[in-house]
């Protein structure tokens, strides 16, 4: 990986909010969505260096460039987003430390990460958001919120699992958010609002309407009623 800081943002205590593409996408709709409503920066970079593929552009080869941003805005680090994760597990872990790198370089109390939760369960119009913590005593406190608490024992891979157990390990509290999703190969822009909906309140910050969301929602929904079929 190669990391590139562009800017030095003047904040100070922020929370991060990190999270990849995943199942559903969840991950990464949130992460986009979370950037346009704040009107993030750029100040950091985040490149894989690692050739696993090659794009065939009809008669010639190119590179891709697969890359993640940190942007800010007043009190909110938020990283990741775009498409894809690393692919290789040295460049997933190389990122995950250079989250917490910045995290203690800015005095980061708090990291947040988003994904999908897949359940059995049909899901219609209102996806829950599970979380989980990692803390004991955090969870406890989020419980007597009113928070559901993811419900059963579980493995959660990639970045938006992993980050996690680099926060436990560095003293941060982490925080994982969950929505449910049924089937991981759609968008799933219902449970992606469910996850800003359930941050809002976490972080006591507003991310503005989420109206955007319900659009491309319904836009998934016409496309299914017409017999598309995701790869």
């Amino acid at each position: 990986m190669k990391f590139t800081q562009t800017a030095e943002p003047p904040i100070e205590k922020p929370l991060i909010i990190a999270a990849m593409q995943d199942m559903g996408n969840v991950g990464n709709i949130v992460i986009d969505f979370l950037n346009k409503s704040k009107n993030t920066s750029v100040f950091r970079r985040a490149e894989s260096t690692e050739l696993s593929y090659v794009l065939d552009k009809g008669g010639h080869i190119e590179i891709p460039k697969e890359s993640w941003d940190y942007k800010y805005t007043q009190n909110i680090i938020i990283f990741g987003g775009g498409a894809g994760q690393p692919k290789t597990s040295e460049e997933l872990h190389a990122i995950c430390q250079d989250v917490i790198n910045v995290a203690k370089k800015y005095s980061v109390k708090f990291i947040y990460t988003v994904g999908g939760f897949h359940t059995q369960r049909i899901i219609r119009d209102e996806p829950k958001t599970f979380v989980t913590t990692t803390s004991s005593d955090l969870s406890k406190q989020l419980e007597n919120m009113g928070t559901s608490m993811t419900p059963a024992k579980s493995i959660i891979t990639g970045f938006n699992g992993l980050i996690l157990g680099y926060a436990m390990i560095n003293d941060i509290y982490g925080i994982g958010l969950y929505g449910e999703i049924d089937e991981p190969s759609i968008p799933q822009y219902r449970t992606a609002k469910s996850v800003i909906k359930t941050l809002e309140k976490l972080t006591y910050q507003n991310f503005g309407s989420t109206s955007e969301l319900d659009v491309m929602a319904l836009e998934i929904d016409k496309k299914l009623r017409r017999g598309w079929k995701v790869d």
